[in-house]
């Protein structure tokens, strides 16, 4: 069963954050983002690139839109400053299904609601709009605030993939996979719509 439309890169905008597709004129913003509290230095374990590594990731995220196998974002708050980055992936049009990740905010952001209503905004669209049946999440082990914030998403654990990959300084990162099927769709979105009542 194919997606209902194909992802594609396109803006989806709420109330406390926007999302627009990633854009080279990004970077200064997204530099910015990085540097606030050193993130990409006490973020070690997740996808947080360095300052002066944020061009070539938003040029490696770019070349994954021409070979389809990624849809990036850049998130904005309400105010117009770039607070990070997020993802559709690992699309898979036999089911159909895709992943939301590769995410980071700037330190300032979290709590604020903008990661759930990122989140409410991709799911709206990969399960309204795309036709998708399940949305995967994946983590890092040690990541447990990202743990935590998926697990209030709705998310179910379908399991830990123990050594399925290196971090960047070497050790053995196992990582922890969640998700969201179409049937629990609509209590996941009322609760998220819930939680994000209190934030508006």
């Amino acid at each position: 069963m194919p997606f209902l439309a194909p992802p594609t890169p396109l803006t989806l905008t709420g109330d406390l954050v926007e999302l627009r597709p990633l854009a080279r004129e990004h970077r200064d913003g997204l530099v910015e983002a990085v540097t606030e509290g050193d993130l990409w230095k006490t973020a070690w374990y997740t996808s947080v690139p360095a300052p002066d590594g944020v061009a070539a990731e938003i040029d490696r995220r770019l070349a994954l839109i021409e070979t389809g196998e990624m849809v990036p974002f850049t998130a904005f708050d309400a105010s117009g400053r770039a607070i990070g980055m997020t993802s559709f992936y690992d699309f898979d049009e036999s089911v159909p299904r895709l992943h939301i990740g590769y995410t980071w905010n700037r330190p300032s952001a979290h709590g604020s609601g903008t990661n759930a209503e990122s989140k409410l905004l991709l799911m709206t669209h990969a399960f309204e709009t795309l036709g998708v049946y399940r949305v995967g999440l994946t983590t890092q082990w040690v990541n447990f605030q990202s743990r935590t914030a998926i697990e209030r998403l709705g998310a179910k654990q379908d399991g830990v993939m123990r050594a399925i990959s290196r971090y960047r300084n070497g050790a053995l990162r196992d990582s922890v996979e969640y998700s969201i099927i179409e049937p629990e769709w609509p209590a996941v979105k009322a609760n998220l719509e819930m939680r994000l009542t209190k934030r508006r």
